[in-house]
Parts: structure tokens; C-alpha cells; sequence
């Protein structure tokens, strides 16, 4: 039988809490607010400063995690801000810095000069911080008036935590590079660089500002010298003859006398390939200033999902037996576009690349041969891959098609864009970068090879390059080896 009494079995306030945490004294709507800008703060230089480094990071592993690492942040940076808006009137004073010592926290991580002191700085330091700042908050807020912000902080513990048990495994495998390299090659002692940081939160009262804030002369290290962002893209010793442009996927991909099992490989190579897309979304986002904060987070969220295709590429291939370290990934899409236009003109690009994969011919037929190939993995990554594509057209139309008069303009733009980037395969060559070798023989005969299946002689001898065609199927035009 039902108990007479429900209210001795169903919690009390909604489950939020007792009556006792309840009757906390809390902190007043100023003091939330406050300490929510803090929190925001540090979070936003923390997307700012992930992204700053994808480009330059060579490790592959550090390079999506940054990515996604990156994301996450943005997306409770955006929770905070709307809270705030919903606990004050405009302007809300979100774009202030809370506190020259935070400021001068973040900056020192930004610059830190290898990738160990920044996994420092990041995973040792800030997110810890942030973990601790939003526990207290949770363990001072009333969790019943304040229910909104109690929800906000617990999904950002959620994730926080993650990414400070990723680093806690990067810290240990990256342990025996820190000391050894860094004490010759920074130029500090990093034992003053870890108390400089420190000093940094208590002059700041802590990342919560609800502690005393000490009185600490402090002296900028690796920030003496401002940051300087590397567009250059950077690959760990896996990727090699990254200048390659000798076998052109998309040629294969619409060559109908090829079987759909077989273009999965390319398909697999394309997804692994777009690691070049963060390496030059990343350039965008950093070199664009003054944008509403939305533009940050929509363009974080593309990044993170490109990021995400290049592993489903690396999955693509350990699910075929395939060692994918065997094949070049070429990086010279990211390395020109960064290097030869501006960020406008790269996020045109973008755009152009975005909107032509929405026709059938677009990312319904990978999807389609996919689907024929037989290959269950390989349909389940083209069907997402295909629906993160259509968020991004809606981005780009969003952030980057208001600048022209209609869509039309805009396309015509990014196809001028991509028009002006010298792809510099005669060069590369010449240079001795690459010797722009056809791996494609290779890789489909290894992968005959597991199947236990013969190579066919025509998909076999396929050596279409990106000399004279680029990724669309249009003419290259205009390529001056200068």
C-alpha cells in the first residue's frame, strides 16, 4: 500500500535541496554576479589561449584536445554570460578584466614557451582554479534562490573535471620532457614561474576575489615579451611529407570507374586530413578581434567539430587494420591560406568550401558511397560528418555572408579568395619539400592485402595530383612560382 503521508517519502523544494541548505545565508545578487565575472574571465582567456596554440602544436593528440578543450569553455563562458543577463541590466561589464593579477595570470600562461610549461599553466594551474572556484561557490550560494547559477556551475564542474584528468595523464606522459628541456631552453627557473602564478591569485584574492588580496610585487616572465601567434602549422614526428599534394582524393572520390569499398579509404583520408581546418580556423578566430561574443562560440563549436572529423579519419583507418602514420597528410591547405591571405579572406574560404558540399554532389554523395561500400563505420561518419557540415553553412551565413550584399556576392568572394592562394606544388618540389610521391598504390594494395582481396589494375594505376586541380575540381589558375 501507498504511504498516507507522501510528503515523508518525496523530497522537499524540488529535490534542489534541504531546508537547511535552504536557509543558507548565501551570497547577495552582487556578490553572485561578481563572482561570476571571475569565473568568465579566466574561462574565456582559457579558450583564447587553447586556441592560440592549435596551429603550433605539433603533438597530434594536444592539438584536438585543445580543440575540444577550447569549445567547452566557450560554451560555459556563453551559460555565465547569460546569467549574469539575467541578474543585471546591460552594460554588465563582461569585457572587464576582474583584476590586473588575473590578467597578468593568463597572459603568463599564454606565453609560456613550450608545450610542457603551457600544459603546466593550463591543467596544473587555471582549470584546477576554476574547479576549486566553482565548488566554493557552490558550497557558499543559497541552492535555492540561486538555483540558475548552482546549475550553471555544475555542468562546468562536470567538464572541468574532465579536461583536468586529460591533463593529469598529459602531465605524467609529458613528465620527462618538462625538466630536462625546458630548464635550458625558457630561459627561467620554473619553480619562479610556478610561484609567480600563484602570487598572481593571491595578490587577485584568489580566482573567487572573496580572499584577502595580498600586496606582491609582481614581475611578468614569459609575458615580458608579448605573445606572438605562430600561423605556421606545427606536426608531431608521425606526419611526414606534409608539403605532398601527390594523389588527389577528390578525383578519386567522383571517378565512377572506382568501387565504393575502395573509396572509403579516401574518404577516411579526407576526414584524417581536415586537422587542417583548426590549424586554420584557429588563425581566424585569433585574428579577429571585436566580434560579438557569439561569433566566438559558433566558430569554436566549427573548429571543435573539424577537429573531431580528423579523428573519426584516424578511427576510419585503426578500423581498417591501416597504420595511417604510413600515409602523408598533406598541411599545405592550412599552411597557405594562413600564410598568403587575411582572416577575412580565409573565413570566405571557408565559407565557399562549406556551401559547395551541400549539393548532392556535396557531402550526400560521400555519404552515399558510404553507404554502398558496405561499411558500416564509414556510413555512421559521413552521416554525422554530413550534419556538422550543414551547422557550418548556417555559421557562415550567420557570421560571414551579412558583410556582402546577397549570397551570391559572398560565394563569388570566397571562390576569388581560394583563387589567389598559391598552392606552390612546382615550388615544393623544386625545393626538395616533397617529391609529391603518388602513396595511393601503397595504401590500396596494404588494404587488398587485409582484405585478402586482389588490387584492381585501374584503381590501381589511379595518379591524379593537386598540381593543376584543387579539392573542388576546378582548374588551378594563376599558381606563379615566384
Amino acid at each position: 500500500m501507498l504511504p498516507t503521508d507522501t510528503r515523508l517519502t518525496i523530497p522537499p523544494l524540488a529535490g534542489l535541496c534541504d531546508f537547511e541548505a535552504a536557509q543558507r545565508p548565501g551570497l547577495s545578487v552582487e556578490e553572485c554576479v561578481a563572482w561570476h565575472k571571475r569565473n568568465h574571465y579566466v574561462l574565456r582567456r582559457l579558450f583564447e589561449l587553447l586556441t592560440a596554440r592549435i596551429t603550433a602544436e605539433p603533438q597530434y593528440e594536444l592539438k584536438t584536445a585543445f580543440s575540444y578543450h577550447a569549445y567547452l569553455c566557450a560554451e560555459h563562458v556563453t551559460a555565465l554570460r547569460t546569467r549574469v543577463s539575467e541578474m543585471r541590466e546591460p552594460p554588465l561589464g563582461l569585457e572587464e578584466i576582474p583584476h590586473p593579477a588575473l590578467q597578468l595570470l593568463c597572459d603568463e600562461v599564454l606565453c609560456a614557451p613550450t608545450t610542457p610549461t603551457l600544459l603546466i599553466g593550463v591543467y596544473d594551474v587555471l582549470i584546477p582554479e576554476l574547479i576549486a572556484s566553482f565548488e566554493a561557490y557552490l558550497a557558499t550560494t543559497n541552492p535555492l534562490v540561486d538555483a540558475p547559477s548552482v546549475r550553471v556551475a555544475r555542468f562546468a564542474l562536470l567538464e572541468l573535471r574532465d579536461m583536468a584528468e586529460f591533463g593529469r595523464i598529459a602531465l605524467v606522459a609529458d613528465a620527462s620532457r618538462i625538466r630536462p628541456i625546458d630548464a635550458g631552453r625558457v630561459g627561467h627557473d620554473l619553480t619562479a614561474w610556478r610561484t609567480l602564478l600563484s602570487n598572481c591569485l593571491l595578490a587577485a584574492g584568489g580566482l573567487s576575489g572573496r580572499q584577502s588580496q595580498q600586496s606582491i610585487e609582481l614581475k611578468p616572465m614569459f609575458s615580458a615579451k608579448p605573445f606572438e601567434y605562430d600561423p605556421v602549422p606545427k606536426r608531431d614526428a608521425r606526419f611526414h611529407d606534409s608539403y605532398n599534394a601527390g594523389v588527389n582524393p577528390e578525383a578519386f572520390l567522383y571517378d565512377e570507374r572506382f568501387a565504393p569499398q575502395d573509396k572509403v579509404l579516401m574518404l577516411f583520408y579526407k576526414r584524417l586530413r581536415e586537422i587542417d581546418v583548426p590549424e586554420m580556423m584557429a588563425s581566424i578566430i585569433h585574428q579577429t578581434p571585436g566580434k560579438p561574443w557569439k561569433f566566438y562560440r559558433d566558430m569554436s563549436r566549427q573548429l571543435w567539430d573539424e577537429a573531431r572529423h580528423a579523428m573519426l579519419g584516424e578511427v576510419g583507418f585503426v578500423s581498417q587494420g591501416l597504420d595511417w602514420s604510413k600515409i602523408p597528410i598533406n598541411f599545405t591547405w592550412s599552411l597557405n591560406l594562413n600564410t598568403q591571405l587575411t582572416p577575412q579572406e580565409r573565413h570566405a574560404v571557408l565559407f565557399f568550401i562549406e556551401q559547395g558540399l551541400m549539393p548532392r554532389n556535396g557531402k550526400r554523395f560521400e555519404w552515399e558511397v558510404a553507404q554502398a561500400s558496405g561499411v558500416p563505420l564509414a556510413t555512421l561518419f559521413q552521416d554525422f560528418d554530413w550534419a556538422d557540415e550543414v551547422l557550418h553553412s548556417q555559421i557562415g551565413r550567420e557570421w560571414y555572408v551579412p558583410d556582402f550584399t546577397n549570397l551570391i556576392a559572398a560565394l563569388d568572394y570566397g571562390d576569388r579568395c581560394w583563387s589567389k592562394v598559391m598552392s606552390h606544388w612546382r615550388r615544393y618540389l623544386e625545393q626538395g619539400q616533397t617529391q609529391h610521391h603518388n602513396w595511393w598504390p601503397e595504401l590500396y594494395t596494404t588494404a587488398c592485402t587485409i582484405r585478402g582481396t586482389t588490387p584492381d589494375p585501374t584503381t590501381l594505376e589511379f595518379k591524379t595530383t593537386y598540381e593543376e586541380v584543387r579539392a573542388d575540381l576546378k582548374a588551378i589558375e594563376g599558381d606563379v612560382e615566384s
